[in-house]
């Protein structure tokens, strides 16, 4: 349990941890790469740790030198089978794109998570790499972890994604690069475009136009040095921390600003936010964001810049709940699925410190503003809740008493330090 109480102001500057889904993607390119990999800032949090424990289990020589990871690739023929059974821990990234990666290997695997993780659902990814050519078998017959994979020989599909997940995409470009033929896949709306970006990087040959991607088989990449920016994702806490606690001004060091993930900068915008974007690094795709206290309005999040946000609308509603009028978030029902149903845990969590928010089947309605008081809530394991409730806590006048709080070394094992740094006067 953790107890918080209210800030008077977050001033100073601060790096945020490193990208989480570029780290997950650096470590993997590098391992299916022929030659050596260096990755630089990568995040050291659980979640990407599992990636390079899976890595490493597959016969992938990873070591840490002088605060660099090098990943030493024989490319796809170079993965060995498993030894024992996979862990993905509690990570969904993990667990996703490296079941595409072993759809195209010869040998049998098995992966699996911690008790989370073996709750999400699996067959969006099984089914099509099942229509390239490998088997997939989730637990007892059903899509559920463990998942074990025959891999074999891959023939190139066009697939219509049924829903916008960079995951799902992802599993099917690592299971294309090996496949047969051209492999085409459509998107519904753009996800997060890292993988196809670092296909490029990694000298590989990829074709995208608007929503149509389409990848050439068997193909060969090349290991490189990778520079890996602040994960928006994690930045997002203290730019709405800093928005909502009075007298803040705040300097966000050299975050991510793909605009595949920076929909949380235009709905903060749009909701009259005083965000300035500074010193921007072109070629690495990140800017220092100077982020100063702010009265907000609500607004509809909703259609198309949803998976541009998907990970950071627990913090967005805590957001709504100190928005002057109704917010309304809909086609988000992605968030049922993740660590935990991260529309009921974001209701029910802020409603218990006097938030007004009615969860609906695709999202939330939330009415603002409401003051919020003290309250003994939950991370329900779930990094991302756990830190939203953080920041909620620094509105308040009593004291909130936070169970769970170690979910959050699943992204940011800093968290609570870097947070107290900044708000060094306490109420």
């Amino acid at each position: 349990m953790r107890l918080m109480t209210k800030a008077k102001g977050l001033i100073g500057e601060l790096a945020v941890p490193a990208d989480k889904s570029i780290s997950h993607r650096s470590v993997m390119f590098g391992a299916i790469s022929h030659g050596t990999t260096t990755i630089h800032n990568f995040l050291k949090a659980e979640d990407c740790l599992s990636s390079v424990a899976v890595f490493k289990n597959l016969g992938v020589s990873i070591e840490e030198k002088d605060d660099v990871l090098i990943v030493q690739g024989k490319g796809f023929d170079g993965l060995k089978a498993p030894s024992d059974l996979l862990d993905a821990g509690n990570s969904g990234t993990t667990m996703r794109l490296v079941m595409g990666i072993l759809a195209g290997r010869p040998f049998t695997s098995t992966i699996q998570g911690d008790a989370s993780l073996n709750k999400r659902p699996m067959e969006r990814v099984m089914g099509p790499l099942r229509q390239m050519g490998a088997d997939l078998v989730g637990n007892e017959g059903a899509e559920y972890p463990p998942i074990t994979i025959q891999g074999g020989t891959l023939q190139g599909i066009e697939y219509q994604m049924p829903i916008a997940s960079a995951q799902v995409k992802s599993a099917i470009l690592f299971a294309a690069l090996q496949a047969e033929g051209e492999t085409t896949v459509i998107e519904q709306a753009c996800s997060r475009n890292h993988t196809e970006q670092m296909i490029r990087q990694f000298g590989g040959t990829i074709e995208v136009n608007d929503k149509e991607i389409k990848l050439p088989g068997n193909q060969q990449l090349v290991g490189q040095e990778v520079h890996v920016p602040g994960d928006i994702s994690s930045a997002a806490f203290f730019l709405v921390a800093a928005l909502l606690v009075p007298n803040s001004s705040l300097c966000l060091k050299k975050v991510g600003i793909n605009p595949t993930r920076t929909g949380i900068l235009d709905v903060l915008a749009k909701m009259g936010a005083d965000i300035t974007q500074m010193n921007e690094d072109t070629q690495n795709e990140a800017a220092d964001l100077l982020v100063e206290s702010s009265a907000l309005n609500a607004c509809e999040i909703s259609g198309e810049i949803i998976p541009r946000l998907i990970d950071e609308l627990p913090i967005l509603a805590l957001a709504a709940t100190q928005a002057t009028g109704t917010t309304i978030i809909k086609d988000a029902q992605e968030l049922k699925v993740k660590e935990t149903n991260r529309i009921d845990a974001t209701a029910d969590e802020l409603n218990k410190m006097g938030a007004n928010i009615e969860p609906t089947e695709d999202g939330m309605i939330i009415h603002g503003p409401t003051p919020l008081h003290g309250a003994a809530v939950d991370s329900h394991g779930d990094h991302r809740i756990g830190m939203m409730l953080q920041v909620a806590a620094l509105l308040t006048e009593e004291v909130v008493e936070l169970n769970n709080p170690e979910a959050i070394n699943i992204s940011y094992p800093e968290f609570f330090n870097d947070l107290d740094k900044l708000a060094k006067e306490r109420v």
